[in-house]
């Protein structure tokens, strides 16, 4: 799975495709027509309301693409006295799920990225980097 670019409508329809969906059951449930079910395919965004339905028809977490994007892409910085303020969340760490460290780890195993490039690029600590690489197995001594 490419983390950089999301193209959302084309991941719902290879979903509804591995389930085998009927397409009259998806237009009830979202209470639209085949023809705007189509369009939705083909769209880079979808609103978040009609991508929490397609997560509950499709049970799957769609959001959570996105979750890993700002993972790897956008890491959070320091939490600011102004942001407790806010009244949003605050998590303590970013979770990392198995499809992220999956990623990770066939970056290196492929040597498309170094474990350097990794640490610097994706901003992910090197004790969690090469806890992940002892945990799968492919450890070797050297530092890329």
């Amino acid at each position: 799975m490419e983390y950089k670019n999301i193209n959302i409508g084309e991941l719902i329809k290879k979903r509804v495709q591995y389930l085998g969906i009927n397409s009259d059951r998806i237009c009830s449930f979202m209470k639209i027509n085949e023809k705007e079910i189509e369009e939705m395919y083909h769209h880079n965004n979808i609103d978040t309301d009609v991508l929490l339905k397609w997560s509950k028809l499709l049970e799957y977490d769609f959001f959570r693409l996105y979750s890993q994007h700002l993972i790897l892409y956008a890491p959070q910085t320091a939490v600011k006295k102004q942001t407790l303020k806010e009244g949003l969340p605050q998590f303590r760490k970013n979770i990392y799920t198995k499809e992220l460290i999956d990623f990770i780890l066939d970056l290196i195993k492929s040597e498309k990225k170094t474990k350097t490039e990794i640490i610097v690029e994706y901003r992910i600590p090197k004790t969690t980097l090469y806890k992940w690489i002892a945990k799968d197995g492919m450890l070797n001594n050297d530092i890329n």
